[in-house]
C-alpha cells in the first residue's frame, strides 16, 4: 500500500513539470530541425559513412530524429531536474539529495554517451561493415542509420545511470546494499545479457567494452553506498 501511495505521489508531482518538459522537448525538435542536415554530415563524417534514403519521406523523418535526438541530449539536466524533484516527496529526498543526485544522473548519462559515440558506436560499425566484399556492397539507409546511432547512443546514456539508482535504491529502502553485495553472480549475469543485447556486435570484444565498465559502475555503486553509509 505505502509503495502504491509512493507511485501516485510521484506520478502527480510529474505532471506538474511534464507539460512545460514536452514543450519544450517540441520546440527543441522544431528549432533544431534547421540545422539537422549539418548534424547528419557530423554523424556521418565521426563514423565515416555514406548514406542513401529508399522512401520520399524518408530523409525528412531522419532530420526529425536527430532534431529530438539532440533536443533530449540537451535538455536532459532538465528532464532529471523533474525526475528527482517528484521522486523528493514520496521517497523524503532533501534539496541537498536531490541536488547530488541530480549532478550525478546528468554526469553519468554524458559520460555513457560520449564512451558509445567515440569507443563502441565506430568499433562495432568498422567490425559489421568488415564483411563487405566485391560482391557485397554496403548501401545503407539514412532512416535506419540514424534510429541505430541515436537509439545505441541513448542506451548507452541510460544504463550508466546505474550507480545513481542504486544508491537510490539503498537510500529509499527498496534495495539495501547488502542485497547489491549478496547477487554480484547474478549481477554479472544481467549485465552480460544487456551486453550482448545492446552491442551492436556479437562479438567478445565489443561486448566487453559495454560490459566492463557497467559491471565496474556496478561495484562503484557498491562502494559508494559503503562510503555513505547506507
Amino acid at each position: 500500500m505505502e509503495s502504491e501511495n509512493r507511485f501516485v505521489s510521484f506520478i502527480l508531482e510529474l505532471r506538474k513539470t511534464a507539460l512545460y518538459l514536452l514543450g519544450g522537448l517540441a520546440g527543441g525538435t522544431i528549432g533544431f530541425y534547421f540545422i539537422s542536415p549539418a548534424l547528419l554530415k557530423i554523424m556521418q563524417g565521426h563514423l565515416d559513412q555514406k548514406l542513401s534514403f529508399f522512401s520520399v519521406t524518408e530523409p525528412f523523418l531522419a532530420h526529425v530524429k536527430i532534431a529530438f535526438f539532440i533536443t533530449a541530449f540537451f535538455l536532459m539536466p532538465l528532464f532529471v531536474f523533474a525526475l528527482w524533484k517528484a521522486l523528493a516527496k514520496p521517497f523524503g529526498l532533501t534539496v541537498k539529495d536531490r541536488i547530488w543526485f541530480a549532478f550525478f544522473t546528468c554526469s553519468l548519462f554524458y559520460a555513457g554517451v560520449s564512451f558509445c559515440s567515440f569507443v563502441t558506436l565506430p568499433f562495432g560499425i568498422k567490425f559489421l561493415l568488415g564483411f563487405q566484399s566485391e560482391q557485397l556492397k554496403p548501401i545503407i539507409s539514412v532512416g535506419k542509420f540514424v534510429t541505430f546511432v541515436t537509439m545505441f547512443v541513448l542506451a548507452f546514456g541510460l544504463i550508466f545511470e546505474l550507480p545513481v539508482f542504486m544508491v537510490f535504491g539503498a537510500k529509499a529502502g527498496v534495495c539495501p546494499r547488502k542485497t547489491f553485495e549478496k547477487n554480484r553472480r547474478y549481477a554479472l549475469l544481467v549485465i552480460s545479457i544487456v551486453a550482448a543485447m545492446l552491442t551492436p556486435t556479437p562479438d567478445i570484444v565489443n561486448m566487453l567494452l559495454l560490459g566492463v565498465p557497467l559491471y565496474m559502475l556496478y561495484e562503484l555503486g557498491i562502494i559508494v553506498l559503503k562510503v555513505l553509509k547506507i
